[in-house]
């Protein structure tokens, strides 16, 4: 027998050694039975046709676990995308990290629900999305610690959009329901109507790897005292994302940066610190507030013409606070300053007042 012929041989066997693994039963005429773990296969490929698909479901899993903030970082490179989601939520044991991107593996076996993406729990989310990526890890995470999960994305095989850094704007449906309306369906815009269904129980941003750095590090609220932190040794007793907050130095920056799938140069880590870049405002609140021009905005109220009683909108009013909240930090690093509880707004006669209690431990 001839090397071509030995060849040709070894196909012929590794095909029909193939169709076994995948087919349960010939039924003739071209028919077939597959294989319960080839339907998997071939369903998860169907569930994800774009990278935008990716990122939803890669949000719907971090909702799921109870975070209340959830960090998307993406950033491309030539053809390969890299998108890493951190949240705060509960959490993934050690040992099960490598199952959760197996078919039919869920937490939630009574939790199971329907939202507007479909049906969530059947335990084909994550598995969707690893098969349709180069690769996707966690990256890290522990229970009550939060996750960093990593997927790496081929654009020529898992399309997306061409662009990816226009924001949509918010209008109104038939129903005069708040909706996401003009603008490019890009991560972004998946983003941001994940946000408006789920901005009553979290927040999401969404930016470079180097936004979600400077926005951790200005808006996470650490849970241990300034005093407990001189003696831990080891940020990684530390939820993720705080260990991104309290990171002494660059150097300690970069290697917390690093361990949750966020690769930075010296150069950018230094730009963080200084303050060149940017933080991100969630989600939500950045869709709110470019849907209108508050120049021209019906709702704008002028404390001069109306003083008899003006009322605030709660979602103005927490958006308002949560920005308070953010620039006490200025006051916090340079003097060592605790929050004891959130800041308060009060709305009187041609004056509102922000107070903020300090704790006393700080």
């Amino acid at each position: 027998m001839s090397t071509s012929q030995v060849s040709d041989l070894v196909e012929f066997v590794a095909d029909v050694a193939g169709t076994k693994m995948r087919v349960e039963q010939n039924l003739g005429e071209g028919y077939v039975r597959l294989r319960v773990d080839e339907a998997e296969r071939r369903q998860a490929k169907h569930d994800i046709r774009c990278v935008e698909d990716a990122v939803i479901e890669l949000l719907r899993n971090s909702r799921d676990a109870g975070a209340h903030h959830i960090y998307v970082a993406t950033s491309r490179e030539a053809n390969l995308r890299t998108t890493t989601i951190i949240d705060d939520g509960s959490g993934i044991p050690d040992d099960m990290k490598e199952h959760i991107f197996e078919a039919r593996v869920t937490s939630k076996l009574d939790s199971a629900h329907m939202d507007r993406w479909g049906v969530h729990g059947r335990g084909m989310a994550l598995y969707s999305v690893r098969e349709n990526s180069l690769s996707a890890k966690v990256v890290d995470s522990a229970p009550e610690k939060g996750t960093a999960i990593q997927l790496v994305t081929d654009a020529n095989a898992l399309p997306e959009r061409t662009d990816q850094s226009s924001w949509p704007t918010l209008g109104c449906d038939d129903d005069g329901e708040q909706s996401v309306t003009r603008g490019p369906h890009n991560i972004i815009r998946s983003c941001c109507e994940f946000a408006l269904e789920e901005h009553d129980s979290c927040e999401v941003y969404v930016g470079s790897p180097a936004e979600v750095v400077a926005t951790a590090r200005h808006r996470v609220r650490p849970s241990v005292s300034a005093a407990d932190l001189l003696f831990l040794d080891d940020l990684s007793s530390l939820p993720l994302l705080e260990r991104l907050r309290v990171a002494a130095d660059a150097r300690e920056l970069r290697s917390v940066a690093q361990g949750i799938g966020l690769e930075l140069s010296e150069r950018t880590i230094h730009r963080i610190l200084s303050g060149q870049i940017k933080p991100l405002r969630n989600a939500y609140a950045r869709l709110a507030h470019k849907s209108s021009d508050f120049g021209n905005d019906e709702r704008a109220v002028n404390l001069l013409v109306d003083r008899r009683g003006l009322r605030i909108a709660r979602n103005d009013r927490e958006e308002f606070l949560r920005m308070m909240e953010r620039d006490f930090a200025f006051l916090s690093k340079r003097y060592y300053l605790d929050l004891a509880e959130g800041p308060k707004l009060n709305v009187g006669h041609g004056r509102i007042t922000v107070s903020f209690k300090v704790s006393s431990e700080g």
